[in-house]
């Protein structure tokens, strides 16, 4: 991977961690968004890879795109790459984690919300305030409705409240919420249950929720049955992970 100037990554038992590291709050530019948009196309074809988890050096996650990006001769380019960048994050095919410990605002709060979850320390704050500068937020407008409803969806976008990172677990929007002082703790917990599992069952169970999701009951249960005997009981790994029960120890992974 090229020398990167607004990100750091590191790779560990097949877990990638991505810092957004632009000071002083990692608002995003275009040329930043498309650092980070190459990054995942490129950990997307990564067989090993268990997880990208996103956080962020600094008092903040992300507070926004920049807004003289905003401008009408600039603004094509813009929501061209910012929707990269979001379509880049749900074609991962294993869990995407956004671990937010601080302002998370704007369209730094759309792209926490494209990960498969958001885990936040209880002193971050959440909020779309587009509406405060004459915007709307394109991808929150599409995407909160399924996470937090039409009603919740239409106050965070018409209001450009602030949220407390309780209000947004109370909502459903946050899958974990941790204690600010023990953030790195607990994520590092959370990250070791993944490191625990197979890269290719883990993608497995990714797929078979995402490819059901909006589909009818009847349908969904076919296809996640023939997902399940015609191809996961056909792995290698699934074999290993009867085996290892039953002989009580850990099991060795082979991703296949």
């Amino acid at each position: 991977m090229t020398d990167l100037k607004f990100h750091e990554l590191t790779i560990d038992k097949g877990v990638a961690r991505i810092n957004l590291n632009r000071p002083k709050h990692n608002v995003f530019n275009i040329e930043m968004m498309e650092e980070l948009t190459a990054m995942l196309a490129e950990l997307a074809d990564n067989a090993d890879l268990k997880c990208v988890v996103i956080g962020a050096v600094g008092a903040s996650w992300c507070a926004g795109v920049e807004v003289s990006d905003h401008k009408p001769e600039l603004a094509p380019d813009m929501i061209r790459v910012f929707d990269a960048l979001l379509k880049g994050i749900h074609a991962l095919p294993v869990p995407s984690v956004a671990a937010v410990n601080g302002a998370c605002l704007g369209g730094g709060m759309e792209v926490a919300i494209a990960c498969d979850l958001v885990v936040a320390s209880k002193a971050s704050v959440f909020g779309q305030p587009e509406i405060k500068l004459g915007f709307l937020p394109p991808y929150a407008a599409v995407r909160l409705p399924h996470l937090v409803g039409p009603s919740k969806a239409i106050e965070i976008c018409t209001t450009g409240r602030r949220y407390s990172a309780q209000a947004m677990y109370d909502m459903g929007l946050i899958a974990d919420l941790f204690e600010a002082e023990g953030f790195e703790d607990s994520l590092a917990k959370l990250i070791k249950e993944f490191q625990h599992c197979s890269p290719l069952i883990i993608r497995l169970n990714k797929q078979a929720v995402t490819m059901h999701v909006g589909m009818d009951i009847n349908s969904a249960m076919d296809s996640v049955g023939d997902l399940f005997l015609n191809k996961l009981m056909k792995t290698a790994d699934t074999l290993e992970g009867i085996k290892s029960f039953e002989e009580k120890r850990r099991a060795e992974w082979k991703n296949q």
